[in-house]
């Protein structure tokens, strides 16, 4: 048998198990995660109330579920946990499938002041990852500017705006619910450095800004002229086209009185976070204009945006896994087809898929074409690397050595306790916040 370690139980890491078990059946997988829950930005990326998204769940369930895959949660892998050495030791081949754990940042003074924030972090708050930290995002806050305009901005611009009665059905934690049925944050400026036409977010998601109850949302159609393409779409790709038509509508709808205001704007590039009494206070930016090689040039022309809270929103980037090569440059481990290289040579028996292979790019579903060749690439070497002498079972050698990982049945106590506690506060499954609550619960496996 074949024995595979996939590190990382996201997307990437369950369509890559998926792969290797559907097209060998002399295939075992073991798919191992920091976090003693899977699914990674599944579980935690996706916006509470993106049911729909967060449903994809059932499909990596499956996956999880098979015979020959086994989950082993709070794996650590690196410095503290199980070295990429040992790890080679253990299996006949490893697949890193590790995500971009960080945040790009602007590089702009201010951007560490209190009240300044990585749109992740706030994800992952009220997302529940246990590695989050409540620091009173919307205490005392009235209004917010999000730096970006993709998905992940509309996202936290819109939990920004959403009242309790839509949170509380979702599997929000108690805490970031209570926190944000609390909020006094009432204007939200959602703030581009290019035009409407660049924008990174998909129409469905721009659309929902545009349905939540008692907020107004406004487009200035003066900023929406300075982009060439805006004038005449007709030249832009059909998603584009149709971000710029939703644009339109709210640019030309009559003002009205609402609780909550969102303000899409464009051509400003942040170049300062200004303080006020020690914490952000607003957002300085300059005003830019298109270059005609669909980059933007600086103006001179500055603004001021207030802003209490500010989420920067401008992209992840992946972090290097000690003892594994990494290109800095792109924020990627090298590889040829999913094959690792060091020192520009194939590296027989270490592989990577998704955004550590690729970079931070595409939704959810460009994991599977990019899992799929990895797969491919790794089957095609199969037959050498069975040939490797390794232990009949690497769990074993793990508990040995002191790893107590977190099997499908702690996962499965996880999801028990969940649903308990949401019970206990008449709502939905409710998310366990802390890796205390999800280690107490995941030992409690006893159905």
């Amino acid at each position: 048998m074949l024995r595979v370690a996939v590190v990382g139980s996201g997307p990437s890491g369950c369509y890559t198990a998926q792969g290797l078990v559907q097209q060998d059946p002399g295939v075992l997988v073991d798919v191992l995660d920091r976090l003693p829950c899977p699914y990674g930005l599944v579980r935690y990326g996706v916006a509470p109330d993106h049911e729909k998204i967060k449903s994809l769940q059932n499909n990596l369930r499956t996956v999880l579920e098979h015979e020959r895959v086994r989950f082993l949660g709070g794996v650590q892998v690196g410095p503290g946990g199980v070295s990429i050495d040992r790890l080679r030791e253990l299996y006949h081949a490893v697949v890193y499938c590790v995500g971009a754990a960080t945040d790009r940042h602007l590089g702009i003074p201010g951007e560490d002041l209190p009240g300044s924030w990585s749109a992740t972090e706030f994800v992952s708050w009220y997302s529940a990852h246990p590695d989050a930290v409540d620091d009173g995002f919307v205490l005392g806050a009235r209004s917010a500017v999000v730096i970006g305009v993709g998905n992940v901005a509309v996202d936290v611009t819109r939990m920004l705006a959403r009242g309790t009665a839509e949170l509380s059905p979702t599997d929000m934690p108690q805490a970031a619910l209570t926190a944000l049925s609390a909020s006094r944050v009432r204007d939200i400026s959602m703030v581009g450095r290019r035009g409407p036409s660049q924008a990174r977010f998909t129409t469905k998601e721009l659309r929902e800004l545009g349905t939540l109850p008692d907020t107004e949302v406004t487009v200035d159609p003066a900023e929406l002229a300075l982009d060439p393409a805006y004038t005449d779409p007709s030249g832009l790709p059909a998603p584009q086209r149709r971000n710029v038509e939703v644009l339109r509508g709210w640019a030309e709808a009559p003002a009205r009185d609402a609780g909550h205001h969102i303000r899409l704007r464009f051509f400003l590039r942040p170049v300062e976070v200004l303080a006020d009494e020690g914490r952000v206070g607003a957002v300085r930016f300059e005003r830019t204009a298109p270059d005609g090689q669909g980059g933007v040039t600086g103006t001179g022309r500055y603004e001021d945006i207030e802003a209490q809270l500010v989420l920067r929103s401008v992209g992840y980037r992946g972090v290097p896994l000690e003892g594994l090569p990494f290109d800095p440059a792109t924020g990627t481990v090298p590889h040829l087809a999913g094959r690792v290289l060091r020192e520009g040579a194939v590296a027989q028996g270490e592989y990577v898929a998704g955004w550590i292979k690729r970079g931070p790019t595409g939704v959810i579903g460009t994991n599977r074409p990019c899992a799929k060749e990895t797969v491919t690439s790794l089957l095609e070497d199969a037959s050498a690397l069975v040939r490797k002498e390794v232990p009949e079972d690497a769990l074993t050698a793990l508990r040995a050595e002191g790893i107590e990982p977190v099997e499908w049945t702690g996962w499965c106590a996880i999801e028990r306790a969940e649903a308990e506690l949401g019970a206990s506060l008449g709502r939905g499954v409710v998310k366990l916040p802390d890796w205390q609550s999800l280690m107490t619960a995941a030992h409690e496996s006893a159905p």
